[in-house]
């Protein structure tokens, strides 16, 4: 039985689970069933405790019809399965009008079938399992571990993209206890943090959350985004993971940090190679680097995403790695030099509003890729990019980013890694999707908002991410 309050997570079965919603002391009353749109959108229902049992047995039933990007009307009917090692109870309790009447709640995802009995095609969860699988298969890796930086502004409500202080990079800003408060609830989840502090961006924040294996990481991100969000909307603020909300500011990126690992080792950390990088290590850099501009369009999927991505605002416009740079695309940090543990790389294009299942999945593809192929490594550059003339950059051979969504998926569109990774179907529905977007931006927005925000995307993205 799982401590009771404080430790209602890390369950490894759909006993253990059962047992402790059926704990009538524990007053839990209903489960949030958690999953996303291709676009990663938190979607969710709510069943009552009694009908937990028949969920892990048969799945629970949904309209799919009506979700971004999943199915047609003629062929709507999904079923979900709740996977119990992923259940957590939020740790506070609801109450009614009626004093007598109060609750708890807890949180499930799971996976996505057909009435069928197949997986669904359209289940971005699915996709980032299927992504592990192969890479234990295939190359014999036991885990991928991530730790993504959680970047967000907060802001008076969902519509006026407003700074509610002037603070800047570790000084002067507000809502610290905003940030606290989200730690320590997520804490209470078992949810790790390792640090915090005010962003660069007026009204900006950045919670930085402690790593953990891939899948596990992935609904964790999930679940920050909403704590992230309650907690603000109970102290009348809003937050928002769009990328770019404020034209002169700094952008919200999401550095993910990661590493393999085979039986409890970091196949990245070498003692005595340079940066205490592996082969391994370097062969996987290479394969991100190599596949930078084709898989960009997931990690960075909106419109507003590329106003984010321009130069002068510590985005990563400029394909390369470093130590020390903080403009290239991938960074090795150097916090605990010679630890194993520490060793890691931090892919920095990704950005808060992307489909966290799908990124993970794309940056593991492509950097199993070059361990497959055995990709070289270019030469790390530590010089600041952005001060490098454009004929030292084109001798270095540093490639740029697509500039804007339009490009980005172009490229994507002539990826067969990027199709391979997603599968036919939802490739097709994602590029469907983004084209869809395209449209709509250039129908409402004039040229002259290229490399700024526009009133369109304040309306369209501000009261959705």
């Amino acid at each position: 039985m799982q401590e009771e309050i404080h430790g209602l997570y890390g369950f490894s079965s759909e006993r253990e689970v059962l047992e402790t919603v059926n704990n009538s002391s524990l007053k839990i009353e209903f489960v949030r069933i958690m999953f996303t749109d291709i676009l990663g959108r938190p979607m969710d229902f709510s069943i009552p405790r009694s009908e937990l049992e028949k969920a892990f047995s048969e799945g629970k039933g949904f309209d799919g019809s009506s979700i971004e990007g999943f199915v047609r009307i003629e062929e709507s009917d999904l079923i979900i399965v709740p996977d119990p090692k992923s259940f957590r109870v939020f740790p506070w309790t609801y109450t009614g009008f009626d004093p007598g009447v109060c609750w708890r709640e807890g949180i499930l995802f799971g996976d996505i079938y057909t009435p069928k009995g197949k997986h669904f095609s359209g289940d971005s969860r699915y996709v980032l399992k299927r992504t592990l699988e192969k890479m234990k298969t295939d190359f014999g890796f036991t885990d991928f571990k991530c730790g993504p930086e959680m970047e967000f502004f907060i802001f008076p409500d969902d519509q006026t993209p407003l700074p509610t202080d002037s603070g800047g990079y570790f000084f002067s800003g507000k809502h610290g206890e905003i940030r606290k408060e989200i730690q320590l609830i997520l804490k209470k989840m078992g949810i790790e943090s390792e640090y915090d502090h005010h962003e660069v961006a007026h009204g900006q924040h950045e919670i930085d959350l402690k790593y953990q294996s891939a899948l596990e990481m992935a609904d964790i991100v999930m679940i920050f985004r909403y704590i992230a969000k309650k907690v603000a909307r109970m102290h009348n603020l809003y937050v928002t993971f769009m990328p770019k909300p404020i034209t002169g500011q700094n952008g919200s990126g999401m550095h993910v940090h990661q590493s393999l690992w085979r039986e409890g080792h970091n196949i990245f950390f070498e003692k005595d190679a340079p940066y205490n990088l592996s082969t391994e290590a370097c062969h996987y850099m290479a394969g991100i680097i190599s596949r930078a501009r084709e898989i960009c369009s997931i990690f960075s999927q909106w419109i507003n995403s590329y106003k984010r991505l321009i130069e002068g605002y510590e985005a990563p416009v400029y394909v390369a790695w470093g130590q020390k740079n903080r403009s290239a695309y991938i960074r090795v940090p150097e916090y605990q030099p010679g630890k194993e543990k520490a060793t890691r790389i931090e892919l920095r294009s990704p950005d808060p509003g992307c489909n966290i299942y799908l990124a993970l999945s794309i940056m593991l593809a492509a950097g199993l890729d070059g361990l497959k192929n055995q990709l070289p490594l270019p030469e790390p550059v530590e010089e600041n990019i952005y001060h490098m003339s454009p004929t030292k950059q084109k001798k270095t051979g540093i490639a740029v980013l697509p500039r804007n969504l339009r490009e980005a998926i172009k490229l994507t569109e002539k990826s067969q890694l990027v199709r391979d990774t997603l599968g036919d179907e939802l490739w097709q529905k994602f590029l469907a999707n983004k084209y869809k977007e395209i449209e709509d931006y250039l129908k409402n927005v004039p040229e002259e908002y290229d490399k700024q925000v526009s009133p369109y995307e304040i309306k369209r993205y501000l009261p959705m991410l």
